[in-house]
């Protein structure tokens, strides 16, 4: 497994518009998780630098130009912003898929539109949001504004760090505010890139600000931080609660997009074979390193021997591969640290009685590299560990259900509720189920699909509040009440 193309740039913090140091010149080293070789060194942010960054994106906002710039202005900049990320396509799937293990299929493929495509559609919003003028009395003009926010925190995770460039960032910036990303520290150099053609694009000063580091310092200072005004966060459901715990003490708004163990239900009417593509899809696209990743393959008594012979098929056909290769599907874990996880909870859960009929094992690549096979856990039940913890890896756990009360009974039992899947060919059965999965998206004979315009979030401990379409605004915006004395 060789990469031959040009060496990656050491990475360093954006703040107030220039590439810079940390303040205590420490660095780190990012690593690609399918050679475990380093890629490069990058600037650690700390807590002086997560308070330059806050004086940088408070200025920008109380005296800066881009909360007052006409919105049809920050519209074409951040057009320009999701143009940019398309023209350096390559470069930046590259990056993606040395700093990650995904294929660079997904990286190039899937991500760069994605993130770019963000930037396009809110773009357009900047021109579109509006307050209200209400008639609540004859005496008085009443009329709503909705306003930014201010300095907006987006701490964001390793699985996409591209993507969720453009699903926290784009918004709050065509409303108006300020943002400081913190970018995972395993996977920064996407984020810092994107930094740097947001610049180009002609983002103000202090308007992007960028700080890769670790979570627990500068993540946790910008989250105590009194000059932050918004947190939101993808990430585990763990870190999470400590969020919302240290956001109490500035009263902060949060949102939290969190951890999922999502239901893909495949009932017996369904086409089959779509249905063992969607399943396959559903655990295995990005490794399974994905929140709405449908970990828990429901599929109805009547099928499952024949439904988990043909999954098992397709998934021994899917072998990791040097993600740097165009035909590779499988990559690699993010992390050591990842593939010892994923590799424990399939153990943990042989030993509850699963049964493995696929995969289960590290399988590296040129020697090197933090691959696991594709692995389907057959024999699952529902209290089983396997079934009720996320493992975020290309793991399923397959579960036989008898009717469709039995199947959402079991779909629902569990802490989480982000994402579902119903696979089926009676129209009526697939409304009334997708109603009563407590899930904040469900898939329809489909699986992982996702568009800007279209919102994405959890119930229950997947978080709240929402990322993408119109409802995200809510999330980077404010509404001020005006009355007018008109007598």
């Amino acid at each position: 497994m060789t990469d031959t193309t040009t060496p990656v740039r050491p990475g360093r913090l954006i703040i107030n518009g220039e590439a810079v140091d940390a303040a205590s010149g420490r660095t780190f080293t990012t690593s690609n998780p399918a050679t475990e070789a380093p890629i490069c060194e990058v600037a650690e942010a700390g807590a002086e630098d997560v308070e330059r960054a806050a004086r940088a994106a408070r200025a920008a906002f109380a005296s800066g130009p881009w909360p007052r710039m006409r919105p049809a202005e920050r519209q074409r900049i951040l057009f320009r912003l999701g143009d940019l990320i398309l023209e350096h396509g390559d470069e930046l799937g590259r990056l993606e898929t040395l700093d990650n293990g995904k294929p660079i299929f997904e990286s190039r493929q899937i991500d760069v539109p994605m993130a770019a495509n963000c930037f396009h559609y809110f773009a357009g919003w900047a021109t579109r949001l509006a307050g209200e003028t209400l008639p609540v009395s004859p005496a008085f003009f009443t009329y709503t504004l909705r306003e930014p926010l201010g300095v907006v925190a987006a701490i964001i995770p390793w699985n996409f760090p591209m993507i969720m460039v453009g699903w926290k960032c784009a918004p709050a910036l065509a409303a108006g505010n300020t943002v400081i990303l913190k970018p995972a520290e395993l996977t920064p150099l996407t984020a810092i890139r994107i930094g740097e053609l947001a610049l180009e694009a002609g983002l103000p000063p202090g308007v992007l600000n960028v700080l890769p580091g670790p979570g627990g310092v500068a993540g946790e200072a910008l989250v105590r931080h009194p000059g932050v005004d918004k947190v939101t966060f993808t990430g585990s459901t763990a870190v999470g609660q400590r969020i919302m715990r240290l956001a109490a003490d500035t009263v902060k708004p949060v949102t939290l997009e969190l951890g999922g163990k999502s239901p893909n239900i495949v009932f017996a009417d369904a086409d089959l074979d779509a249905a063992v593509r969607g399943a396959a899809t559903g655990i295995f696209y990005g490794k399974g390193e994905v929140c709405a990743a449908g970990s828990r393959l429901l599929v109805e008594a009547s099928i499952h021997t024949e439904f988990v012979a043909k999954l098992v098929e397709r998934a021994k056909k899917l072998q990791p591969a040097d993600p740097l290769d165009p035909k590779t599907r499988l990559g690699a874990l993010v992390s050591e640290a990842q593939m010892k996880k994923v590799l424990g909870c399939v153990e943990n859960g042989v030993a509850e009685g699963a049964r493995l009929v696929a995969g289960g094992r590290r399988q590296p690549v040129d020697g090197k590299g933090w691959f696991v096979q594709a692995t389907v856990l057959d024999a699952v039940e529902n209290r089983m560990r396997v079934a009720q913890e996320e493992i975020f890896g290309p793991v399923l756990a397959v579960i036989p259900f008898d009717g469709v009360d039995d199947a959402v009974a079991k779909g629902n039992d569990v802490l989480y509720g982000l994402a579902a899947g119903v696979w089926t060919k009676d129209v009526k059965k697939a409304h009334a189920v997708a109603r009563r999965l407590q899930a904040g998206t469900v898939w329809v004979n489909a699986y992982n699909f996702y568009d800007a315009g279209m919102p994405f979030g959890g119930f229950k401990q997947s978080g709240f509040g929402r990322d993408l379409g119109p409802e995200c605004l809510h999330e980077v915006t404010q509404v001020k009440s005006v009355w007018v004395n008109l007598e």
